[in-house]
């Protein structure tokens, strides 16, 4: 069974406890996935992150419904925090999330290590889409985040995202 890693770096022109505190918030995570994938958190109410959270999601990839359950396994602010797959779709995800400054902005650093199911059936699916997919994923997300923490201050960024979507949906 093939393990597959995915890193990506990312320097936001923004201070380290803004950044880390946009990334803690779960919630966030709606706005930083495709809509194409229907993202949506199923947890009720504020999620208190650090070791032990537990958080579950729905979304659709090409189509096919998926519930996703993660734990937080490693609680470190503002440097780092770590989120595992317990249930979805893949026989593993460790999603490391690693944030240090630079000058007066901060540096992301997405680690994801991920195993597919089903043997030859998961690498072959691993080369034809899941790769892409999650390549795809990451680069919205990136461009969300530069949208969203670099254009405005963050507050005033997140307004605007909200005032945006409002918008789009009338």
């Amino acid at each position: 069974m093939s393990t597959y890693q995915l890193i990506r770096e990312q320097t936001i022109d923004r201070p380290l406890d803004e950044v880390f505190a946009f990334f803690a918030d779960a919630r966030n995570l709606e706005t930083l996935t495709p809509p194409l994938l229907r993202f949506e958190i199923l947890t009720p109410g504020d999620i208190d992150m650090r070791v032990g959270t537990i958080i579950q999601y729905a979304l659709r990839i090409h189509g096919l419904p998926i519930h996703w359950t993660t734990a937080i396994t490693v609680w470190n602010p503002p440097f780092e925090f770590v989120d595992v797959q317990l249930r979805g779709p893949y026989v593993l995800w460790h999603h490391r999330h690693t944030f240090e400054v630079i000058g007066h902005s901060t540096r992301m650093i997405d680690e994801v290590n991920y195993r597919l199911p089903l043997g030859w059936i998961g690498r072959a699916m691993h080369s034809l889409m899941v790769r892409r997919d999650l390549r795809a994923v990451f680069d919205y997300r990136e461009q969300t985040v530069k949208r969203l923490l670099e254009s405005e201050s963050s507050t005033t960024a997140k307004d605007s995202a909200m005032r945006q979507e409002v918008a789009c949906s009338r």
